[in-house]
């Protein structure tokens, strides 16, 4: 089991802040990782989404989002050779069941699907303190692989 910090993630995705959605891998298996999202009231989505009376809250989007940047990382830490980012292709069966708001830690599971040559499917389950938030099958393709 391997624990990264925000370098080593940089290391193999080449988005960063505001955009990186992930903050640390705490675990690394060969078919799965688990990544931590720390969600903060200085996120830039908190100043506009939702006014009173909702309340702040992370969008649905940005959560599917951390959901393809921990995706896209189990694929590129099995590579051994340097590869670019992939893109998102499709979400299937995306499920949210509760809401995030600041202060919240996201606990991000991906586990690899179906693998074929430039296409990668994993499923991913998306958790606060035990708690479902949201779950997906999550579908990205890497060209040139």
């Amino acid at each position: 089991m391997t624990v990264r910090d925000i370098e080593g993630i940089r290391a193999l995705i080449p988005l960063r802040y505001p955009y990186l959605m992930i903050d640390r891998i705490i675990e690394e298996e060969a078919d799965r990782v688990v990544a931590l999202k720390n969600v903060t009231v200085n996120e830039p989505f908190v100043q506009g989404h939702f006014p009173e009376p909702l309340g702040a809250l992370m969008p649905g989007t940005l959560i599917l989002e951390a959901m393809a940047q921990t995706a896209a990382f189990l694929a590129l830490s099995q590579e051994e050779t340097e590869r670019q980012m992939g893109y998102l292709v499709g979400a299937d069966k995306v499920r949210f069941r509760r809401k995030v708001v600041p202060g919240d830690q996201l606990r991000i599971e991906a586990r690899l699907g179906r693998r074929r040559r430039e296409l990668l499917q994993a499923d991913l389950a998306v958790s606060v303190d035990g708690e479902a938030v949201a779950s997906a099958t999550i579908s990205l393709i890497f060209p040139g692989a």
